[in-house]
């Protein structure tokens, strides 16, 4: 634990501190109006030593940003050398040298795991929400290096009611995933103050329509519950739809109007109602659980109503059954399921 005083660095007005004390300051470096470049680009990276010193004490110490830049400035007046040197000197002494032939620690596909998975946390038990128990399973491709942008929310909103996601970016990597993550807290943002469904997918698809990647396209699935009326209301974006099991009968329901978000300036999106009884089961998907090469998505649709009825009596605390039946073989694809249930006897 580091105790000090929060410190800021800023300039000074006689001396820059990354070259302080004794050293011409940044303003040396400027003759007239017009900037020298070779000046500019040596105190680029002079702060960008200062930030990997600070980061190095950080790591070392588990102290703050500001105590850590606070302590390289102490050591540097203690022994006489320029904030810059003292960095310098840190780098040599906390940070081990670099092996130019060694695998590197971190790819950009492992970066893309790992930022999946702090943005997307799978929760590790089956949840209760607005009076329904909800489970959810996440399974990663197994065929390429590639991570892709499936995801899922569900949430209790403010009002008591809840709300659920399945969504799915084109692509993969780094950018299907930092668009999974703004289309996942963007949708659940509007929601939660108020916009309909069918006005969140709209301003979904201009968000898209004006992102880095003006190309990028994705489908999705917004459903909100109301337990008072025990009413699913849904809309979707280019998404397979939710299947229902009820008194021993899968049925799809039917799909309102709804297109693929990005693919179009002058979208439509409509909304749908289902009355949920105790008992009934809803599934949610993203298409790698029903999709395979050379075959349609009615068959998928088939193999997965047969496979809820061969397990609808499964335990309500686990999907592996099911998961196991219907993925049969190397995943080509991520799949994301949420499993919504009505208790027969209401808590």
């Amino acid at each position: 634990m580091c105790n000090a005083r929060r410190v800021t660095i800023e300039p000074a007005a006689s001396a820059h501190p990354l070259t302080a004390p004794g050293s011409v300051g940044p303003a040396k470096a400027l003759t007239g109006q017009r900037a020298d470049a070779d000046g500019l680009r040596a105190l680029a990276e002079a702060s960008a030593v200062l930030e990997r010193a600070k980061g190095a004490v950080m790591a070392q110490t588990g102290c703050a940003a500001e105590v850590a830049a606070e302590m390289l400035r102490r050591r540097a007046e203690a022994g006489g050398r320029t904030l810059l040197e003292e960095c310098r000197s840190t780098l040599r002494s906390l940070v081990p040298p670099v092996d130019p032939t060694a695998e590197p620690l971190v790819t950009p596909e492992s970066l893309a795991g790992m930022l999946q998975h702090a943005l997307l946390p799978l929760p590790t038990r089956p949840a209760r929400l607005a009076g329904l128990r909800v489970e959810v399973a996440y399974l990663p491709a197994q065929s390429g290096i590639h991570v892709g942008g499936d995801w899922f929310s569900a949430i209790e909103l403010p009002d008591g009611k809840a709300l659920f996601v399945v969504g799915d970016v084109a692509g993969h990597g780094l950018s299907a995933v930092a668009t999974m993550a703004q289309l996942r807290f963007t949708a659940k943002g509007m929601v939660i103050t108020g916009s309909s469904l069918t006005g969140a997918l709209t301003r979904l698809n201009t968000l898209l329509l004006h992102s880095r990647d003006p190309h990028g396209t994705a489908t999705m699935v917004l459903a909100r519950y109301d337990p008072a009326e025990r009413l699913l209301v849904w809309a979707q974006a280019g998404h397979p739809p939710p299947l229902l099991l009820r008194d021993g009968q899968v049925r799809v329901l039917d799909r309102p109007g709804g297109m693929l978000l990005g693919a179009t300036d002058e979208p439509v999106f409509e909304e749908a109602r289902c009355r949920l009884e105790p008992g009934d089961r809803v599934i949610l998907y993203t298409d790698g659980l029903v999709e395979r090469p050379g075959e349609g998505l009615d068959r998928g649709l088939k193999r997965l109503s047969e496979a809820l009825l061969a397990h609808a009596a499964d335990e309500a605390d686990t999907l592996a059954p099911l998961l196991a039946d219907m993925l049969e073989g190397e995943r080509r694809d991520d799949v994301c399921v949420l499993d919504i249930r009505v208790p027969t006897d209401p808590e």
